[in-house]
């Protein structure tokens, strides 16, 4: 939202003593750093206030199993399960205000984080209240989530340049690009899913998610900034994406959000902050072409639980 105050300045015939300040939003640098201190300041402003909303919900308090099962829970009683809500919700706001929302890979990515959180809110809000279940079945998640993600690979397509937009990078081999037509809609699709649930596994955990996570988030965003460049993604031998540098401010404002959940060691990220946060990592590798790299957080991810 500030950055149409480039517009407002510019369409200002007379003297405008904010030009000079608007000038400044013109860098994705900036931005990205207004962005991340934005981030960390609405986490703890609000950090208190979810927490007191949370308390008042029936059943919060509830321990977690590894693995849904009656053994013993890694998290004890007493521990929010939805501790990962103020964490994307900061990354969110913040992105709105500091972005531009003119540009598309900004919606997309936003679309697909709100609908992957509507989703696992839906699970921690019937775990918590008792309503019957642990909330939407296995079955109906995925073909959602599934259905969310198809839609921000069509997205992608029309936002991108053929044939880019629908073909796997080798990371090593720069020159290397194998055009996959459409089977890289499920391929795309099985990216962004999987690394919700790989989030959401090891969600319990905690802390140790989110350090992987920032610095997964602190990659894929200079990544975008330098792919978003036609020099920079020429010096570098990334491939162009247009656009993707905007991505930039929004992976500073989850790193922001994420500094402010490491400070108050915050507790377990819940259905609905695990599921988003994966989902956000996941679309940014899909649409920065970066889905090998972010195999690595995966694998990560899997070996914390081992």
């Amino acid at each position: 939202m500030l950055y149409w105050l480039i517009d407002v300045s510019d369409n200002t015939s007379v003297f405008n003593p904010f030009r000079y300040i608007s000038f400044q939003f013109r860098y994705i640098s900036f931005r990205t750093a207004g962005a991340l201190i934005t981030a960390l300041v609405f986490f703890v402003l609000f950090r208190p206030a979810m927490i007191n909303l949370l308390l008042r919900r029936p059943g919060e308090n509830q321990a977690i199993h590894p693995d849904g099962v009656s053994s013993q829970p890694i998290i004890q009683v007493g521990t929010l399960t939805m501790g990962g809500v103020t964490l994307v919700l900061s990354a969110l706001a913040s992105t709105v205000l500091w972005a531009n929302l003119h540009n598309p890979y900004i919606w997309i990515v936003l679309g697909v984080t709100i609908g992957f959180g509507l989703v696992g809110f839906c699970g921690d809000d019937v775990g918590a209240t008792g309503h019957g279940g642990s909330g939407l079945r296995v079955r109906t998640r995925v073909l959602i989530e599934t259905v969310i993600a198809v839609a921000a690979w069509v997205a992608f397509v029309e936002a991108g340049r053929a044939p880019l937009t629908t073909s796997l990078v080798f990371p090593i081999f720069t020159g290397r690009v194998l055009d996959l037509r459409w089977l890289s809609l499920p391929f795309s699709a099985f990216i962004v899913v999987a690394a919700a649930h790989t989030v959401k596994s090891a969600g319990g955990l905690g802390w140790p998610v989110i350090v992987l996570a920032t610095i997964v988030t602190a990659s894929l965003g200079t990544t975008a900034y330098l792919a978003g460049n036609l020099v920079f993604a020429d010096y570098f031998q990334v491939h162009y994406v247009g656009g993707a540098g905007e991505l930039t401010v929004l992976c500073g404002a989850l790193v922001g959000a994420g500094l402010g959940f490491l400070w108050f060691r915050a507790p377990p990220l819940g259905d609905t902050g695990a599921l988003a946060l994966g989902a956000l990592l996941g679309t940014l590798a899909v649409a920065t072409k970066q889905e090998f790299v972010f195999a690595v957080f995966g694998a990560s991810l899997v070996l914390l639980r081992v």
